[in-house]
């Protein structure tokens, strides 16, 4: 046995500690002073080590295909991104153009961007380009082209802006024509950039709609021959649609992420009990009749497997967490809970949904990055839903009070891959009085997102016996240091399953 130990580092509010590692797990941990011997030595040098960070929603290749593509954030007008789109159409000449992050609030043309728009600058070539909640997009004519029938699903526009189930088709086109070259690169990247931010874990939210099972299984073959973060994947499929098959051929981590029961505030699609402040014809809309969630959530829990929900209106949370409570009336309540469901985004939540999540054991997987971009007193949420409505979404806080498990995510690529961000905009809500306590926002980036796919030690994370996922940072400062003053410390080393990934500095 290879014993690795980690020498002279600060741990929490402590400096002079070490650790000592072997087959994957901590077997030592106390002062450097006293340090068993070892085979291997990493001096720390006094710097800050934690528990890897865990991204608890992610969608890999779409993120490296943003990463190293056509990157639309940021853009304050219609303009910048007709240009940009011409610029990277110039620079790519030829096959399907992908491009994500195009956010009309506020743009001074007051509109977003149509197929018109697409079509003056990439021509005839086959253009999607999704809205930054990824629930809606704009694509060129002869993207239209791949998908029969396009005209006839809910959701469809002639100005090129689709929703729904068009969206959902179009989508499916899109990423379909990606070569598995392509793919590979796209995971390979993404992979590499959460290793660089201290990301042991990712959890990948995959689906029908968003990738397919091929891109499942690639991304879970590459994670597993190469020495890096870790995948844990989930399937977002309805159980009578062929869903926990897939989860058990691929040995998955749960039924569920992205299993769309609504769609987004930005796209007008989450399902709300009220209608949009800012188009009072539209509640958004369910994607599911109430009888196929018991029916899934039944089936899981019978199996032991976790399901989970992507659910971010009102009334698509209430749905899903009626059917819970039919499957709880149904199996009992132990069975439910030892499933550990999970609600990913879950933006609204009154006291009554809090209370039975909490009562029913499920976790909620969470975006800080989504209020710090949408909320406040004049973010898309209140265009959207009203002062009221906006200033009770994300209630972290209540939800921790509450005991109800939390693990933050970022949901890249439509917020990026940014860690100690997300930990920091969880504290610093941008309504006052829901964010949560820095050391509780800390663990629900780390230790969360274990105990959400239901794999947490139950000494903690940097206790003798838990698995050795450790991140080493470029900082001498304590871990309370670190989150008064919302540093963002690079990563030094990260080992996962004790492997150090990469040389220490």
């Amino acid at each position: 046995m290879t014993v690795l130990l980690l020498s002279d580092v600060t741990i929490g509010d402590r400096s002079g500690r070490a650790v000592a590692i072997a087959d994957g797990r901590l077997t030592w941990v106390g002062n450097a002073t006293e340090a068993p011997p070892a085979d291997r030595l990493i001096a720390g040098e006094g710097a800050l080590l934690t528990p890897a960070f865990v991204d608890a929603h992610v969608h890999a290749t779409a993120t490296g295909l943003a990463l190293g593509g056509l990157d639309l954030h940021g853009s304050v007008r219609l303009s910048d991104v007709t240009a940009s789109i011409a610029v990277h159409s110039a620079a790519t000449r030829g096959g399907i153009l992908l491009g994500t992050g195009w956010d009309e609030t506020g743009w001074p043309e007051g509109r977003g961007l149509t197929r018109e728009d697409v079509d003056a600058v990439v021509g005839d070539r086959p253009a999607y380009l999704a809205r930054v909640d990824v629930h809606s997009a704009t694509v060129s004519t002869a993207l239209l082209d791949l998908v029969p029938g396009i005209t006839e699903l809910p959701g469809w526009s002639a100005d090129g802006q689709l929703r729904l189930d068009a969206h959902h088709a179009a989508r499916r086109a899109a990423y379909g024509a990606v070569s598995a070259e392509q793919r590979r690169r796209a995971q390979r990247a993404t992979l590499d950039a959460a290793a660089a931010l201290g990301i042991g874990s990712l959890h990948e939210m995959a689906g029908p709609e968003v990738s397919g099972v091929d891109d499942l299984a690639a991304l879970l073959d590459l994670a597993g021959e190469s020495r890096g973060t870790r995948v844990l994947g989930y399937w977002g499929e309805l159980a009578e649609r062929g869903g926990l098959e897939v989860v058990h051929e691929l040995r998955l981590a749960g039924a569920g992420g992205d299993l769309f029961c609504d769609g987004a505030f930005g796209s007008h699609t989450a399902a709300l009990g009220e209608p949009y402040t800012d188009r009072p014809e539209t509640s958004g809309a369910l994607r599911f009749q109430t009888a196929s969630l018991v029916d899934h959530l039944r089936r899981c829990t019978r199996a032991g497997v976790q399901a989970g929900f992507h659910c971010i209106g009102d009334a698509a949370v209430r749905q899903v967490l009626d059917a819970v409570g039919a499957v709880v009336a149904e199996l009992g309540t132990a069975a439910v809970r030892a499933c550990r469901h999970r609600l990913e985004h879950l933006e609204m939540a009154d006291d009554g949904i809090v209370g039975r999540m909490a009562a029913w054991g499920m976790v909620a997987s969470v975006q800080p990055a989504f209020d710090a971009a949408w909320g406040g007193s004049d973010g898309m949420y209140v265009e959207r839903l009203g002062p009221e409505r906006a200033a009770a979404t994300n209630p972290f806080a209540d939800l921790s009070d509450a005991g109800v498990a939390l693990a933050l995510g970022s949901d890249a690529p439509v917020t990026a891959l940014d860690p100690w961000g997300g930990v920091h905009a969880a504290v610093d809500h941008r309504t006052p009085g829901s964010g949560l306590r820095p050391f509780d926002a800390f663990d629900a980036a780390t230790h969360g997102g274990w105990f959400a796919a239901r794999a947490e030690h139950p000494v903690g994370p940097l206790a003798v016996g838990a698995p050795a996922d450790l991140a080493l940072w470029a900082t001498e400062d304590s871990l309370s240091a670190v989150l008064a003053g919302r540093a963002r410390p690079s990563c030094r080393l990260l080992l996962v399953d004790g492997i150090p990934i990469g040389d220490p500095a």
